[in-house]
């Protein structure tokens, strides 16, 4: 007894952040959460061209739809192949193949001939969104000492919600540059093309990053590469930690293996309960809207009267409140829990988008056919659009992917993650194919849609998702198994 507490006191006595375990710790995820910039980058981009792109093109608006969205079945696509490949080949030969997906991507896209064109380089860049969601943040938990596990784990949402900014940011400098998307800015290219090939930058920064990190530990181990695994873990754990980390690998893998032909086949419409909760909170997360403010905003304060520059300015702020946020979720996550952070943001999203379908209501169009929203409900249309993406950043933003790594049974995690986080792409390309069509008939019915979804959110966590903060994994599902309501009849 006297053994462990001293060897738990040296553990953690001895790291920290500052000290060289935590320093190279960090410096592997940093490099490992590029692929969380570019999946932030890359899904955000079209923001800024996708007005360009609609006239240029001639698009009408459901195709203008299927195009921002077709993305996400690339994604879909490659967030199921990466655990496969990733085991299979390891994941920086994985994390390589999603910057090749990347880069073509970038310079493809920007140099679309055709709609269909495009359409095709933006699969091959959800590819590379699908296999970066999943391979960046699987490296950075599989090289993260224990101590700092959370925090490291989170930088993947804070790359994500950078890249966001990075992508609107380009976006505006751009087109600021050229005078307007549509005008030409350099080669004889338009703004909006350059929008999609300066992706390549990041895009070769991963790849180069995947040559120069060491391969995840427990990747080697399953490969039976023991040594070479202790030999990367004696950089990133202190030597007292050292054993311990490799016997506790050791016995997850033993017991993944032994799980491999575990089903989530259950009684309700064939799948375990737990799985259905983890299903209907990513729909949540996506239902109320959130991705219609990266995808579209440029376009949305446009057609309410904001001209371009205005616009692509707006958007820019917009994604700075959603990284700011996220240090918000991060600190009072396992302080004030996760079911009152969940409930909050629920009422602000609800409350908000209300407010912006209310305001939209009172837009105008003239004999031209633009829309304007005039004062006081264009600035409140804003306001509450930002009101909107705080309720979300604090919240359902990263608490959805707390959640999922909490209340699913070991023994079914990996495959119940995978379920869940194809519904969120799923219900992602659902909202952003539907939007631009659905914006022409009616906004304020629309966001209206977004606001009951928002309320429903807050209904179902009321109901159906208790508090896990400070729990042991192994107590977290059991919270989710309902009791037997039999117990007061049986005869004594």
């Amino acid at each position: 007894m006297s053994q462990t507490g001293s060897s738990e006191s040296i553990s953690t006595g001895t790291f920290t952040l500052r000290g060289p375990y935590g320093r190279r710790a960090i410096g592997l995820s940093v490099a490992a959460a590029v692929g969380g910039f570019l999946f932030g980058f890359d899904s955000s981009v079209i923001n800024g061209a996708v007005d360009s792109i609609q006239s240029d093109f001639a698009l009408n608006s459901v195709i203008t739809g299927f195009i921002v969205a077709i993305a996400l079945l690339g994604c879909a696509v490659g967030a199921v192949l990466a655990g496969h490949l990733a085991d299979r080949w390891g994941r920086l030969r994985v994390m390589f193949i999603g910057a090749i997906l990347f880069f073509a991507s970038s310079i493809g896209a920007g140099l679309a001939f055709s709609v269909w064109d495009l359409g095709f380089w933006r699969v091959i860049g959800g590819l590379g969104i699908g296999i970066a969601s999943v391979v960046a943040p699987a490296y950075i938990s599989e090289i993260a000492p224990r101590q700092i596990r959370g925090g490291l784990a989170s930088l993947q949402q804070l790359a994500i919600t950078f890249g966001i900014f990075v992508a609107l940011l380009s976006d505006a400098v751009l087109a600021w540059s050229a005078g307007s998307a549509n005008s030409v800015l350099w080669l004889g290219l338009d703004a909006w093309r350059w929008m999609f090939i300066v992706g390549a930058i990041p895009a070769a920064i991963y790849g180069i990053l995947s040559f120069t990190v060491p391969e995840s530990p427990r990747y080697l181990i399953a490969k039976g590469k023991t040594d070479e695994a202790k030999e990367i873990f004696s950089r990133l754990v202190p030597a007292v930690d050292l054993d311990k980390t490799m016997r506790d690998l050791q016995a997850a893998i033993e017991a993944d293996r032994e799980n491999a032909g575990v089903s989530l086949r259950g009684p309700v419409l064939g799948l375990q309960p737990i799985v259905w909760v983890g299903i209907i909170l990513s729909v949540f997360q996506q239902f109320v809207g959130i991705n219609v403010i990266f995808y579209y905003s440029t376009t949305l304060w446009r057609s309410v009267g904001f001209p371009e520059s205005a616009s692509l300015g707006i958007s820019v702020v917009t994604s700075i409140t959603n990284v700011l946020v996220t240090f918000i979720a991060i600190f009072l996550v396992d302080r004030v829990g996760r079911k009152p952070i969940l409930l909050t943001g629920s009422v602000m999203m609800t409350v908000s988008l209300a407010a912006m379908a209310i305001c939209f209501t009172f837009a105008t169009k003239d004999a031209h056919g633009d829309v304007s929203l005039a004062a006081p409900w264009g600035p409140i249309a804003l306001v509450a659009a930002n009101i909107f993406v705080i309720g979300f950043g604090a919240s359902w933003g990263p608490l959805v992917w707390v959640l999922l790594g909490e209340i699913f049974p070991s023994r079914i995690r990996g495959k119940a993650l995978g379920v869940a986080a194809g519904a969120q792409w799923v219900a992602n390309f659902l909202i952003t194919v539907s939007f631009p069509a659905m914006s022409a008939w009616s906004l304020p019915l629309t966001y209206g849609m977004y606001a009951f979804f928002a309320l429903l959110s807050f209904g179902y966590v009321l109901w159906r998702i208790p508090e896990t903060k400070g729990m042991e994994l192994e107590q977290t599902e059991t919270l989710f198994v309902r009791k037997p309501k039999a117990d007061a009849k049986v005869p004594g």
